[in-house]
């Protein structure tokens, strides 16, 4: 909105009063003049209805054509049309469910585990897995209420869910005269509740031929809707490289960057050329894929506590900046800015993170050092979750299923501990930070008679929580010589330039470029890298022992109450005042940001008061019921 001539208001925050409303969208193109409309990822974007009503209103609509929305837009409709046009796809029931009873005989039908899914669904809402029948009534009446409260459609289908799947799409491109090409793929495979995470091009999955394969039945399910604009096939794949068809998104994907990095081509650029009556300028023949591009989806969630979702103000938003050096490329699409706020009405995406290399390990470690540059206050973030799965060696390794958080994380995410090498290099951070904040320290004037400085104590403690490590510390003409007490043979280097001021610490440590995140602490500083955040002191010796004595804080005893875990809207209070409930039970469902999570008892309780009533919105911790 910052780059934009002219913004209209076109009502309040919540979709269905504003983003989802065609009339105030067609309203505000017809007061500010606009000839033509982009829109975007979601709301509206794949609503065969609002690309008929900018057409009926002389607007064009940068996307595909309406039948084509209708054919494809459609899940259940679009799996007959892949079918017909001899795509492989995926054994399922193609038919609208009524109800859950009909829903459970469907899915015993076709073997678990199986999929229920919103038949106007998409960026993960309206879906769920049931491994089991007792799974399917309640997985039913979820992706249900979340595709009514998110698209204005209620349908929901039920597909058999493939074991140990991956993800992967073909992007296809066409054009108004008759010509589809296919740009490769994306594999998209590291999800979280059906939500991407990480995307890259191409996939270490496939090999030319069978990316053929699938670009080439991409582009025939696309010819037989007469697709015009840009769009994305969806398959799920085998680790046997077998494929078969999911959806069609007829929209531009949130994870496109990835491929115009690798093809050259902008794909906003040739949707509105497409869209102005242009041919495609190029033939299947000219698309090649060059290097490797790797994509992180950075969301306002907290991964510490079961990666729920964050809101409130963004107190500081420093993304990494954007350059192209020795052959490296870091791209940051965002839509957020220092001091807005990330609200409860919208998906929690922050931005895209984007890097760009000639192979797959570059472009991963290039992702790493960026995310170790991303700073973000005043919302919880799962960048420490994104930089962990960086480091971690099955993702690097390219062995990768759908499955791949719940299996690598199946307690949730713990951020790593700070141990070895690693607990080296953030000590020595901390010496190199402490160092300079003391020379600072020691230039003030008045504070003593005499003119001499106060000599540096060369023996330092760095206490990296409870952990001490024992150090000493030399001037170097570039830096600083760290010693590690049980390893004095050993003297790292380190080099920097930081300043207080800078939220990010850059340096060199035994030449090796590092970036670390720190934050002014009492007494300290906490830094973050890789994926590990720590509070990090520097004392002295005698400094070290009189801490160590210290006693450590109380905490609060809450688990004779629910709070709740994130700020949201109480959409079902399922149980009353006086009822006992048994572990594993449903206390009730709040939704944030789209998703409806389902809160329930962590062992057996009886409720003795519920302090809130069902539409009420709670903040973060605030009491939902307490316990007897």
């Amino acid at each position: 909105m910052e780059m934009a001539d002219e913004a209209v208001l076109i009502g309040p925050p919540p979709a269905a009063q504003s983003y989802l409303l065609i009339d105030a969208i067609i309203d505000a193109c017809k007061r500010t003049g606009a000839e033509a409309v982009h829109p975007g990822y979601g709301f509206l974007s794949e609503r065969e209805a609002f690309a008929q009503a900018l057409k009926d209103n002389g607007i064009v609509f940068i996307g595909p054509n309406p039948g084509a929305i209708a054919a494809m837009g459609d899940k259940i409709e679009s799996k007959k049309v892949a079918h017909a046009a001899k795509v492989s796809t995926v054994p399922g029931y193609l038919g609208v469910i009524e109800d859950a009873a009909q829903a459970v005989r469907i899915a015993d039908e076709i073997g678990y585990p199986v999929m229920l899914k919103a038949s106007a669904g998409g960026g993960g809402k309206g879906m769920r897995i049931a491994n089991a029948r007792e799974e399917v009534a309640e997985g039913f009446d979820r992706a249900r209420s979340e595709a009514k409260s998110s698209f204005g459609d209620d349908r929901v289908f039920v597909e058999k869910f493939i074991v140990n799947p991956r993800h992967i799409e073909i992007q296809v491109l066409g054009d108004k005269h008759g010509n589809i090409v296919y740009l490769g793929e994306r594999e998209c495979s590291i999800q979280r509740r059906n939500q991407k995470v990480l995307e890259e091009a191409p996939s270490p999955l496939l090999d030319e031929e069978t990316r053929r394969k699938m670009g080439e039945q991409a582009v025939a399910l696309a010819r037989a809707v007469n697709y015009d604009s840009a769009g994305t096939v969806e398959f799920v794949a085998g680790q046997d490289k077998s494929f078969y068809f999911l959806e069609m998104n007829t929209r531009l994907q949130v994870e496109h960057p990835v491929t115009e990095l690798v093809t050259g081509l902008d794909l906003v650029e040739q949707m509105i050329r497409v869209a102005a009556g242009e041919p495609l300028s190029f033939r299947q023949a000219d698309v090649k894929l060059r290097g490797w591009a790797v994509e992180s989806r950075v969301y306002a969630e907290d991964p510490a506590r079961g990666f729920l979702p964050s809101i409130g103000r963004l107190t500081t938003y420093r993304p990494p900046m954007e350059e192209h050096v020795d052959g490296v490329t870091t791209r940051v699409d965002t839509g957020v800015y220092e001091g807005g706020e990330i609200s409860i009405h919208y998906d929690p995406m922050i931005a895209k993170l984007v890097t760009h290399a000639g192979d797959r390990l570059t472009a991963i470690a290039a992702q790493s050092r960026a995310l170790d540059e991303f700073a973000i206050d005043g919302i919880r973030h799962n960048i420490p979750f994104l930089a962990s799965l960086m480091d971690h060696e099955r993702w690097k390794a390219g062995r990768l299923s759908t499955g791949f958080i719940a299996e690598e994380f199946p307690a949730g995410f713990t951020p790593r501990a700070v141990e070895g090498e690693n607990a080296h290099v953030i000590a020595c951070v901390a010496a190199s930070i402490d160092h300079l904040l003391n020379e600072r320290k020691r230039r003030i004037s008045g504070q003593m008679q005499t003119q001499r400085l106060v000599a540096f104590e060369r023996a330092r403690s760095v206490m990296l929580g409870n952990a001490r490590h024992d150090i000493h510390v030399d001037d170097a003409d570039d830096g600083l010589l760290v010693r590690f007490d049980d390893d004095s043979a050993h003297a790292h280097r380190v080099s920097s330039d930081w300043t207080p001021v800078e939220r990010v610490w850059r340096g060199l440590i035994d030449g090796e470029p590092v970036s670390c995140q720190a934050r002014a602490i009492l007494n300290g500083v906490e830094l973050t890298w890789r994926g590990m955040t720590i509070a990090a002191r520097v004392f002295t010796r005698r400094e070290a022992e009189l801490a160590a004595l210290m006693p450590p804080p109380r905490v609060a005893d809450t688990s004779k109450a629910l709070h709740c875990p994130m700020p949201g809207l109480v959409k079902a209070l399922l149980v009353t005042e006086g009822q006992e409930v048994r572990a594993g039970d449903p206390l009730c469902i709040v939704e944030a940001m789209k998703m409806e999570n389902v809160l329930r008892a962590e062992r057996d309780v009886t409720v003795k008061k519920i302090a809130c009533k069902e539409g009420e919105s709670l903040a973060v911790d605030a009491v939902i019921m307490e316990f007897s």
